[in-house]
């Protein structure tokens, strides 16, 4: 069966991944512009290179969870897509093979004038650092007013699932909430989620609670569907 599943914060916060956009965040009074778009980022980079390096540091301390090895192991008895809103690498970590990253992703860097070079780095990354061609590193990471990059790539897995898992998401932040409308008329949806934005439906089920209880019980179902 194919399978795509969509996540996003939720999933890794029981893991111990903080995010700068809630009350929680790592630098509570940084305004997320300053910090997430291409403004901030030429207005101070050095605030925007450290925000990351911090980032990246708290991520290496973290492991991926219940939910992230659930999803993993998922692919053993289905063709499984992960679409994540998400910069860590906890799927990956857990065991995930095919992982679209519509943020972009916080282990790596990228040219500030050539997109095509991308490169891990698990370090500091400093005002300095520059590509093969002699220009500034950035974080790989997709900032607020910029293009989604891979989202017409997501959308084409959703057309093609026959069953959807949504966790950790509001789907209320587009592009990504836009990739539900993609889905075929009879696919099923499994929404994980405490606080869920949609309702219950002859198509949607609903589990309202964390990821690491949520999804063994929304891929219990799922497999149901045998």
């Amino acid at each position: 069966m194919k399978i795509a599943v969509l996540t996003g914060a939720g999933v890794s916060a029981e893991s111990g991944i903080k995010t700068f956009r809630d009350s929680n965040g790592l630098w509570e009074g940084h305004d997320v512009m300053e910090v997430a778009s291409p403004e901030g980022f030429q207005r101070n980079p050095e605030t925007v290179l450290e925000f990351y390096n911090q980032r990246r540091k708290q991520l290496l301390t973290v492991k991926p969870n219940a939910a992230h090895h659930a999803l993993a192991a998922l692919e053993k008895e289905h063709d499984v897509t992960i679409i994540t809103q998400n910069v860590d690498d906890l799927h990956e970590r857990a065991g995930s093979n095919q992982v679209i990253h519509l943020h972009g992703e916080l282990l790596k860097v990228r040219s500030t004038r050539n997109e095509a070079y991308v490169r891990e780095c698990k370090n500091d990354l400093k005002l300095g650092d520059v590509c093969d061609q002699n220009h500034q590193l950035r974080p790989h990471i997709v900032w607020f007013g910029e293009m989604v990059p891979l989202i017409d790539t997501a959308a084409n897995v959703i057309e093609k699932a026959e069953a959807i898992l949504v966790v950790g998401t509001s789907m209320v932040v587009y592009p990504a909430a836009g990739l539900i409308q993609y889905s075929k008329p009879d696919a099923k949806i499994y929404f994980v989620d405490p606080n869920p934005s949609i309702s219950e439906s002859k198509r949607v089920t609903i589990f309202a609670e964390k990821a690491t209880t949520g999804v063994p019980k929304a891929i219990a179902a799922l497999n149901n569907l045998k």
